[in-house]
């Protein structure tokens, strides 16, 4: 058995309560999603084919103890569960980002869940799946991208109905050229949400449309 990898590089953590921490990202192939706003299209069908070890020996040249296993959708891949058990073994902190669309019922609770929840903008909000909300604990974080001010109120309205703050963290992104950031912000603070703001740091260090950063 083995894993189709996209990509695996060293970088700087661009999201999450984790962002502006040294980083080893392991980019999975496949996503069954099409968010309107994707930004690693080429994960769609892009990569090769490694054993968990060759991904591991790959990880362990970086020497950094942060992991994160991302994709497209990286639990469409039975093979990420092994990869996973090693990395903790090793002493990694590990890392996954879903799109919620998969349970995570799988994921040992010592791997922090980062659901990327879709907004209706995305065009793919059919495809949530709030059974995961079961799963997660205080150290997990939610993230809702959203392109306009219909798409806050949408998650605005999830934190509410679910009381998502007593699950986990939730954070707040604004697409790429869409939604201004500030604008965003203000939204936050007028609501006086238990949310944080993000903003995609590797965006701003580097070109967006560059791979590996």
């Amino acid at each position: 058995m083995s894993l189709q990898v996209n990509e695996i590089f060293y970088s700087i953590q661009g999201e999450s309560t984790y962002a502006g921490r040294p980083c080893v990202f392991v980019r999975l192939t496949g996503c069954h999603l099409r968010c309107r706003w994707c930004d690693t299209t080429y994960a769609f069908y892009e990569g090769e084919q490694r054993s968990v070890e060759q991904v591991l020996e790959q990880v362990r040249a970086y020497k950094c103890p942060l992991v994160e296993i991302t994709g497209g959708e990286p639990l469409l891949q039975e093979e990420v569960y092994p990869l996973i058990d090693r990395l903790l073994l090793e002493g990694y902190e590990v890392l996954i980002e879903t799109g919620g669309g998969l349970s995570i019922h799988r994921l040992d609770s010592r791997v922090v869940k980062i659901l990327d929840f879709k907004a209706p903008g995305s065009g793919m909000d059919p495809h949530n799946n709030f059974e995961n909300l079961q799963y997660l604990n205080r150290k997990d974080q939610i993230k809702f991208v959203v392109a306009d001010r219909r798409d806050y109120e949408w998650a605005r309205g999830v934190m509410a109905e679910h009381t998502l703050t007593e699950k986990a963290q939730v954070l707040f992104s604004a697409v790429l050229d869409e939604l201004h950031p500030g604008e965003l912000a203000e939204w936050l603070l007028a609501d006086r949400l238990d949310a944080r703001l993000q903003i995609q740091i590797h965006k701003y260090l580097w070109d967006p449309k560059r791979r590996g950063v």
